[in-house]
């Protein structure tokens, strides 16, 4: 149960990281239906505030030009009926009869009484419509005697003005008696007509909102149709990545993303068929290296046991060697090991580049093996160990054996004495450093030095050595699942450390080598394969 249940965690929390990731900011999809839903909110907003906007004049004017009209006529028969000094009662009935008129608005009439007072009816008694709601502006407009002229027929007009009183929009209005009488003002309000537009209003946010989500569906379908090829592409890609190059999309339609499909299928066929090439090079060359080193084993066999007499009889204290040819013999003896050597290193290349070389897995005690491999070379003299006794890690002792002669000889030869070998633990690695007391390596060649057949620095003398010894070594650490890395000290001289997992999983035996000999090897020599200057 308490796994089934944590799988199903799992399974949530991947989900949610997947739909996150196709939500990201940096997502395509995403970016599309941001921008669809931008251009339809825009496109939305102002389609509904161009149309609140005319149907809010619409609404209004008709409303205005109702009420104003109304008020006009009421003003021509009602209130120029009146005399040119009326009582304050007769101003009060006729702004009662004014306000009982279709458009329902209140009145107020100003006049002077035949004593020079002025008087005021208002239609809603004595709290009802008063002066003090008409803005002065609009009062002074009213009063104001115009010019008569051809273009101005009357001196008075009906002027009009828009109000807000808490909150509650009003029409308000003056305008005086031609030819003598009272000042009537008119005052309407326009809630009901505020009300519709804010339903309105409401209808256009709503249509708004739903614009809005129909164009991000829209925009998710199109993102979806948009992008689906574009993901095929994309896990196609990684496939390709992964070194399944037989990958290829189905290619549908005439439009872009078809001509991207078709590219790619193109691309990746011939990508196929020059990695095929390169590999059936590859592998012809590696077997020619092979078949090679296989060829050149039977007569150095033979080679090499002529040597080892002419040896014998250098070394014998008889004298039978003729002075004359003694040079010549020496250096037959000394270049048929370097190429006994270099015919091994190859093999063991070959091995590596095939992929058949495996581990043999033994409890290594490291200073045990540092101290048989300087001994068995005959360094003790020239080595210094710093190694506690009792440090034991899973290793293959012949390869460690490989690559410590090769670091260690090649410190003794292109360093100089003393050398210093170090082991220390590192969390769960083995740490062996290797340090000369040289010139140390140039900048230049650091990046070559485990470089195969790679030899730098024209200023030392040429080595003698192939150029493949350091490269084996690195080759060797690799497969322990370590790493080998070369560096000048602060001091003087190179340092290269060797990191190695000090619990590495068993591999399978590797056969044994032919003719009993150990590929790679520099335990049969003093000194260690090529390397620094001669890598």
């Amino acid at each position: 149960m308490t796994q089934a249940y944590q799988g199903g965690a799992h399974g949530w929390t991947g989900a949610r990281k997947g739909a996150l990731s196709r939500l990201r900011f940096t997502s395509l999809r995403l970016r599309l239906v941001v921008v669809f839903g931008l251009v339809a909110l825009t496109a939305a907003v102002s389609a509904s505030g161009i149309a609140y906007w005319l149907n809010r004049e619409a609404v209004l004017t008709r409303t205005q030009d109702a009420v104003l009209r109304d008020f006009e006529q009421e003003m021509q028969n009602r209130a120029g009926a009146l005399p040119e000094r009326p009582t304050r009662d007769e101003l009060q009935h006729t702004a009662g009869q004014m306000a009982g008129s279709d458009q329902r608005f209140s009145v107020l009439l100003v006049g002077r009484d035949t004593e020079g007072r002025t008087v005021y009816g208002s239609s809603g008694g004595l709290n009802g419509f008063s002066l003090q709601d008409v803005p002065k502006s609009l009062r002074a407009a009213v009063n104001r005697t115009q010019k008569v002229d051809g273009a101005n027929k009357h001196p008075y007009h009906l002027y009009w003005q828009r109000i807000v009183d808490h909150d509650t929009p009003y029409l308000v209005a003056g305008t005086r008696v031609i030819g003598g009488g009272p000042t009537g003002y008119m005052l309407k309000s326009l809630e009901p007509e505020a009300k519709d537009l804010n339903s309105l209003a409401w209808s256009l946010g709503i249509a708004t909102g739903l614009a809005l989500i129909g164009s991000a569906l829209l925009a998710q379908a199109a993102a979806t149709t948009v992008l689906k090829p574009v993901q095929r592409l994309g896990a196609a890609a990684r496939r390709l990545g992964e070194g399944k190059l037989d990958t290829r999309l189905r290619v549908s339609g005439t439009d872009e993303l078809a001509d991207l499909s078709r590219t790619f299928n193109n691309a990746a066929e011939a990508l196929e068929k020059r990695v095929a090439d390169m590999a059936a090079r590859d592998e012809a060359s590696r077997r020619f290296v092979a078949d090679m080193s296989h060829e050149l084993r039977t007569p150095l066999t033979a080679i090499t046991a002529v040597t080892e007499v002419l040896e014998e009889e250098l070394e014998a204290e008889t004298g039978s060697m003729d002075p004359m040819i003694e040079p010549a013999v020496r250096l037959v003896v000394s270049e048929t090991r370097r190429l006994n050597d270099l015919v091994e290193n190859l093999m063991e290349v070959t091995r590596f580049d095939a992929g058949t070389a495996r581990l043999v897995l033994d409890d290594v005690d490291l200073a045990d093996q540092i101290t048989a491999c300087i001994d068995a070379r005959a360094w003790l003299d020239a080595v210094e160990l710093d190694a506690e006794r009792g440090l034991h890690a899973q290793l293959d002792p012949r390869r460690l054996d490989v690559i410590l002669a090769n670091l260690i000889g090649n410190a003794l030869k292109h360093g100089g004495s003393p050398v210093r070998v170090s082991v220390r633990e590192a969390d769960d690695s083995i740490v062996i450093e290797v340090q000369d007391h040289g010139p140390g390596i140039p900048e230049d060649v650091l990046p070559h030095v485990f470089d195969r057949f790679y030899k730098a620095s024209a200023s030392r003398p040429r080595s003698e050595g192939s150029g493949l010894g350091l490269s084996i070594a690195l080759e060797n650490a690799h497969i322990h699942g370590g790493e080998i890395t070369a560096a000048n000290s602060r001091d003087s001289g190179a340092v290269f450390t060797l990191r190695l997992p000090r619990g590495t999983s068993p591999a399978e035996e590797e056969q044994p080598a032919e003719d009993g000999l150990t590929p790679g090897s520099d335990t049969d020599r003093p000194q260690g394969e090529d390397t620094k200057g001669d890598a």
